[in-house]
């Protein structure tokens, strides 16, 4: 396979009254031409700050640096703003966590819909009108014609969620980052949605991005999963090793929150992590994790931790992570 997107040594501060926030540190992956990886985390760990960078939409207050981040091959840091935008919605297009916020109330529905598809292709309005209906009927909306006509304001957060699904998705493009875009939908509809970009996906050999903290999603439809606890990579994997063979202690806890069918019974116990995340703000050193690890050691709180890598996608980041290290073969290190 083709690499579509690498990132390396991605860094994101918010500059705030209180001081620097250090929203991502030292992060790196890469998608495949046809992959999904999975960005996995809690609420506040940074996983939509790395999608607003590689989309160049960070806020103002914001300053990113990275070793590289190329998209196809090409190098998009310092990018000026009017190349960014012939990839950002034509070749890279995001879905967005909060449907409410995303669409303009001022625009139809169809407006918002073909304006990036006529941006980006030579087509008519005619021919990017259909495309738009198209897409609405295969995330499920009915009466898809006359959705065009409406507002943002006449559709339920269901329906608004599942129409951002069909925008991202208008210019087919190259990659397509998801995050959290299954956030106002129920149970059933979520296991439709994800289906459907997955089969869209596999159609159009797209790489994507999923951001999620539901790693019931993430079983279903990842290839290869990263794990992120406050800003910083703390494991990496295929979906099997992930869930078969979690190395690292937060990796280990977020298993250990989820029901097992015919294990778990009703009323059970569900497993939890102490404690609460520490804050990003300000020096920071060592494992962020370690005042909520029961395997935490002095050498937690050195100044930097290696990340030890099992192969060129499987690799973890910890001195003490409690598991036999003679299961795994080791490749290479990296700081």
């Amino acid at each position: 396979m083709n690499t579509l997107l690498e990132v390396k040594n991605l860094n994101v501060d918010l500059h705030l009254p209180a001081g620097t926030l250090h929203a991502v540190r030292n992060v790196s992956f890469s998608v495949e031409q046809g992959e999904t990886l999975s960005l996995v985390g809690e609420s506040g760990c940074g996983k939509s700050m790395i999608a607003m960078a590689i989309m160049d939409l960070l806020p103002r207050s914001a300053t990113y640096t990275a070793d590289r981040i190329a998209f196809e091959g090409r190098d998009i840091i310092g990018m000026g703003a009017k190349k960014m935008a012939t990839l950002r919605g034509g070749k890279m297009a995001m879905i967005f966590q909060e449907p409410m916020t995303s669409l303009d109330p001022c625009y139809t529905i169809g407006n918002q819909l073909t304006e990036a598809l006529t941006a980006h292709q030579k087509v008519t309005s005619k021919q990017a009108r259909d495309r738009a209906v198209f897409l609405l009927e295969k995330v499920g909306i009915t009466g898809a014609s006359s959705r065009l006509n409406q507002y943002p304001h006449q559709l339920s957060g269901g329906l608004r969620q599942r129409i951002m699904i069909a925008m991202g998705l208008m210019c087919a493009p190259s990659l397509i980052i998801a995050d959290e875009p299954t956030t106002a939908l129920d149970v059933t509809i979520q296991a439709q949605i994800m289906g459907l970009l997955a089969s869209i996906q596999k159609e159009f050999n797209m790489g994507m991005i999923l951001i999620t903290h539901d790693l019931g999603v993430v079983a279903r439809v990842a290839d290869d999963v990263v794990i992120i606890y406050c800003g910083q990579v703390v494991e990496t994997g295929s979906i099997k090793e992930i869930f078969t063979q979690p190395i690292h202690p937060y990796t280990r806890g977020l298993m250990a929150c989820i029901p097992v069918p015919g294990k778990t019974r009703p009323g059970d116990n569900l497993g939890s992590i102490p404690g609460i995340v520490p804050t990003p703000i300000g020096d920071l050193w060592g494992c962020a994790f370690r005042n909520r690890c029961e395997n935490a050691i002095n050498d937690c709180a050195q100044k930097e931790l290696a990340s030890t890598f099992l192969s060129d996608t499987r690799s973890f980041t910890c001195v003490n992570p409690g598991v036999d290290p003679k299961r795994f073969t080791l490749s290479r290190e990296a700081g």
